[in-house]
């Protein structure tokens, strides 16, 4: 990956970025692709067509802090503890106020050490290091008992905390609290955004409705782990890190009439899908009401009990969501289109350009069987 292609800003407006269209083969101005801008979506979506929309929020998750030493350390809050079920009688027991962080520096973090939170114009706050997790090399912290949930945490991170930019985007703005959102983020606990939505502007989101485009929304809080590498080069053996989603029976109504009506069902971005896909999966194939953690790797292969098209950008070299990816369009395929996105100079990552897989380019293998819902 050029490092010239990796986007540090985003373009404005927010449907004004490039979109790479997956043609079926033979189609199309080259043997893979048309180029179009986002706003182009509106058109290549149909009346009756069903957009899946994840509505998590972003936290101000990443905290400036200072040990009783004076040593500066930076916490990146990730989600309330819960210890692995095989060594949750080793680890640190569930609690309220106990969340899960990875630190930096780490190293010198220990058991019953007291960090002291620092931000400008607020009073510094006291945070007790309770242990360590051995799965991410983070610190368990303590903070106060009523910071159970994300929600619950967030007014803290809004007075402490920053948008939590991936290491990548070196350059940070102000602006970058409201431009790190989707317009329709609702519901705070992710630690990065579902970056795909972030090209839907209020102008394009009027549009597609006017079109005739319904519109529903799941939430995955987005963690780390879904950028976490691919470390095996046996796909069987990999796991990814649980993570919280949840289906209303409003999203389950809202696919079934898309599917009686003739329609399409669409994800914006690999956590719709996953979303979507893992609750299918583990209903038998059925998409049903479900609130909880998943845990599904899709990968070349996998045949899609309910999405059947994706808006989404493009990703991180090794990471798993290639492999999704690939499970819709071919690896082959996926390869091609990269390097046809790079020698036409789009962006790339959290702020760079997107890719649109309407449904007839999607692998037959791949294609849901039959309406399920």
């Amino acid at each position: 990956m050029p490092a010239e292609r990796i986007a540090q800003r985003p373009v404005e407006p927010r449907h004004a970025a490039r979109l790479l269209s997956v043609d079926p083969a033979g189609q199309g101005t080259s043997p893979h692709a048309r180029h179009l801008s986002v706003w182009d979506l509106e058109q290549e979506l149909q009346p009756g067509d069903l957009l899946v929309v994840n509505d998590t929020r972003v936290l101000r998750a990443r905290l400036q802090a200072r040990r009783a030493s004076g040593g500066a350390v930076e916490l990146l809050v990730l989600e309330p503890w819960q210890p692995p079920a095989s060594l949750a009688a080793e680890l640190v027991a569930p609690g309220p106020g106990r969340w899960l962080c990875l630190a930096k520096p780490a190293k010198r973090l220990r058991p019953g050490d007291w960090l002291e939170l620092v931000a400008a114009g607020q009073p510094p706050l006291a945070v007790e290091v309770l242990g360590r997790d051995p799965e991410t090399g983070g610190r368990i912290m303590q903070f106060a008992a009523e910071c159970g949930d994300a929600a619950a945490l967030e007014p803290l991170l809004l007075r402490y905390g920053a948008i939590p930019l991936p290491p990548y985007i070196t350059s940070h703005d102000h602006d970058d609290n409201e431009r790190y959102q989707t317009r329709y983020a609702a519901r705070p606990g992710a630690v990065a955004a579902p970056t795909a939505g972030l090209h839907l502007s209020d102008a394009l989101l009027a549009a597609i409705k006017a079109r005739g485009v319904a519109l529903a929304t799941t939430t995955l809080h987005v963690g780390l782990g879904t950028f976490r590498p691919v470390e095996t080069e046996d796909l069987r053996q990999l796991e990814l890190h649980s993570e919280w989603v949840e289906v209303t029976p409003e999203l389950v109504a809202a696919v079934d009439a898309c599917r009686q009506r003739g329609g399409r069902v669409i994800a914006v971005g690999t956590t719709s899908v996953r979303s979507l896909e893992a609750v299918a999966k583990l209903h038998g194939g059925r998409l049903s009401p479900h609130t909880g953690p998943v845990n599904l790797v899709i990968q070349p292969g996998y045949r899609f009990a309910v999405v059947q098209g994706l808006l989404t950008n493009f990703h991180l070299p090794k990471s798993s969501l290639l492999l999704l990816v690939s499970a819709l369009i071919g690896r082959k395929r996926l390869l091609e289109l990269y390097a046809e996105a790079i020698e036409h100079q789009y962006r790339f990552f959290s702020y760079g350009d997107a890719m649109w897989i309407p449904p007839a380019a999607v692998v037959p293998a791949a294609r849901p069987m039959e309406p399920r819902v």
